[in-house]
Formats: structure tokens, C-alpha cells, sequence
């Protein structure tokens, strides 16, 4: 099992193990049984193409699953709050649901899903360059490692990971390879940003309340399995729909169901085509995309009672949006 970074790497396979491949010979091997966290991460500051990483499932069992409704309940003010907990990183946490080892003081460690061009990526990145989201990408998961996310990572230094595994490549990941890569990577939280797979149920039941998604449309209108890229915006204007905007939401274990997090609504035009709303949407995204990557670094996201999940504004903690 491997991580793919790009067509032109040549694989050869190891004379004493025939399900080991060995790298080319002037990329160096990282060994996950080594655990260094300068082997998981390259400095982000310069473009370098990213190594091959050939590793071994892990030794530790992972839960089967993990209930979601364990976070003790905390009282803020009303309406009544749950605690913001993230159990993808299996830390031990105190009695109000908070890792006691975590704090504003650690960056968290983001893993991104793209299947295209991947703008919202991007912008995200960008934004834990400049610091206005607190976290790293440590990791981009493809199914197309030839799209123009996965090109961008590798110019950046950030590995690419192949899943599903695809049949014209020996490399990729299982479900559980998956879940059990991003568990050495130590990632707290996952951004889908345009990945049109539907994830895996053992990696949703890994990371509850860690993975987010955004859609081009105002959910739960013109969501689920078949609406995304142009055919969402062509769906909405063929409606009548005055009014479209992004949408981010909590993954669950299907399509575009989750939670709904934070939207954006910008106006519909007589005159528009499905270029001009997805280009007038998409700028709405890549902005709101990072501020809900913010309040989820931050652990600014608080649960109402009744399961919707709210933004703690960062210059008044006694509002929410």
C-alpha cells in the first residue's frame, strides 16, 4: 500500500517482500514504523515534489465506531449548549468533552479531499499560510491524482494519497488503510473541498463531528448523489430560484444530509447562466469555506440541544451565528 504522487513514478517491486514496492531510486523512503513528525510534514514555504510513502498498517486496533452523543452536555448561556468535541484524534479528554491535551497553542492537522481543480483548497491553504486559519494540511486524499488539486499539493509539498484504489495503478487505499493513514498523520479534522466520492462509513464513524463538506447550493435544495459542478447551478436556475449560496455541513454517511454549519446566499439573475451563478457562488465559497475552517480549528462550533451546530463569533463569544 502506497501513497500516489503523480504518473511518472516508477514502482519496483522488492525482491524479498512482492507486496513492497520500492521507490525510484533518487526519492527517499519514509518508514511509518519510524515515528517522527518531520517525516509526516515538509515545510510549506517552498514548492518541492513529495515523496512515495510505502507503509504498514498499524499494530493498534481502531474503534469500530464511536458515539457521538458521549460529549458532556456544558451550559453556556441560553439556548443550552453541547461542547465541541472532535473524537477523530482518540485523545483522552475532561469532563466537559475537551481534549485535555489540546489548546489554541496546537495547530490542528487538516486532511483535504478534492476530485478537481480543488479552488477551495487552495484557499484554505492559503489561509493557514497567512495564519487566519490555525491548523496545517498535512495530507490530500484524490481519487484523481492527476487533477489539478493533486498537482497543486505535490508543487507545495504536501503528500497525495490515493483513494479509492483504482484499477490502471497497483497504488492506493482500502476503507480501513484509509482510516488507518489518517490515524499515524495524528489529522483532527477533514475537508471535503469538491471530492465527489461518497466517504467510506468506517472513516465517518472515525471522525464524528470532524468532517466537513461545502456545496454549491443552499441545502437541502438541489443536494445529494448526481448534483454537483454545473448541474447544480443549471437545476437552480431552471427552477426559478431567486436565491442560491454555498453551504457547509457535517459529513454523515450520505450525500449532502449532514448538519448544516454556515451558508451564504447570493442572488440569481434573469440573465444568468450556469457559468456566471457557479463563478458569482464560488467566490462566496472560497470566503466562507475558510471561516468555518477557522471556527473549527478554534473550537469556536457549539451544538444547540437539539443537534444544530453554531458559530461562536471571535470578537464577541456571546454571539452565534
Amino acid at each position: 500500500m502506497s501513497i500516489y504522487n503523480g504518473p511518472s513514478k516508477t514502482l519496483f517491486k522488492n525482491r524479498l517482500n512482492p507486496f513492497v514496492f520500492d521507490p525510484p531510486m533518487e526519492v527517499q523512503r519514509l518508514d511509518f514504523r519510524v515515528p517522527s513528525i518531520s517525516s509526516l510534514s515538509r515545510p510549506l514555504n517552498r514548492p518541492q515534489k513529495a515523496p512515495i510513502l510505502i507503509f504498514k498498517s498499524p499494530s493498534f486496533p481502531l474503534p469500530q465506531s464511536l458515539d457521538a452523543k458521549s460529549v458532556s452536555k456544558s451550559s453556556l448561556k441560553s439556548p443550552q449548549f453541547k461542547g465541541f468535541r472532535c473524537m477523530g484524534s482518540f485523545g483522552r479528554t475532561d469532563e466537559d468533552g475537551v481534549s485535555a491535551i489540546e489548546g489554541r497553542s496546537t495547530k490542528k492537522r487538516l486532511a483535504v479531499f478534492v476530485s478537481g481543480g480543488g479552488s477551495n483548497f487552495r484557499s484554505v491553504h492559503e489561509a493557514t499560510l497567512q495564519g487566519s486559519v490555525f491548523g496545517d494540511v498535512v495530507v490530500l486524499v484524490t481519487n484523481k491524482p492527476d487533477c489539478g488539486g493533486a498537482v497543486y499539493a505535490r508543487n507545495n509539498g504536501i503528500p497525495v494519497a490515493l483513494y479509492p484504489k483504482i484499477p490502471s495503478t497497483p497504488e492506493g487505499l482500502s476503507s480501513v488503510d484509509l482510516v488507518d493513514y489518517l490515524a499515524k498523520l495524528e489529522v483532527d479534522f477533514i475537508l471535503l473541498a469538491g471530492y465527489l466520492k461518497l466517504l467510506p462509513v468506517e472513516l465517518v464513524r472515525a471522525y464524528p463531528r470532524c468532517i466537513l463538506n461545502i456545496h454549491p447550493s443552499l441545502l437541502p435544495a438541489f443536494g445529494g448523489k448526481g448534483f454537483y459542478g454545473l448541474k447544480v447551478h443549471k437545476a437552480v436556475i431552471a427552477s426559478g430560484a431567486r436565491y442560491s449560496g454555498p453551504t457547509v455541513h457535517f459529513v454523515d454517511e450520505h450525500y449532502d444530509t449532514g448538519r448544516i454549519l454556515a451558508q451564504r446566499v447570493v442572488p440569481v439573475l434573469a440573465t444568468d447562466t450556469p457559468e456566471e451563478l457557479a463563478s458569482r457562488v464560488l467566490h462566496e465559497e472560497h470566503k466562507l469555506y475558510v471561516e468555518a475552517t477557522s471556527a473549527l480549528c478554534d473550537r469556536r462550533i457549539k451544538w444547540r440541544e437539539d443537534g444544530v451546530p453554531l458559530i461562536q463569533s471571535k470578537e464577541n463569544p456571546n454571539i452565534y451565528s
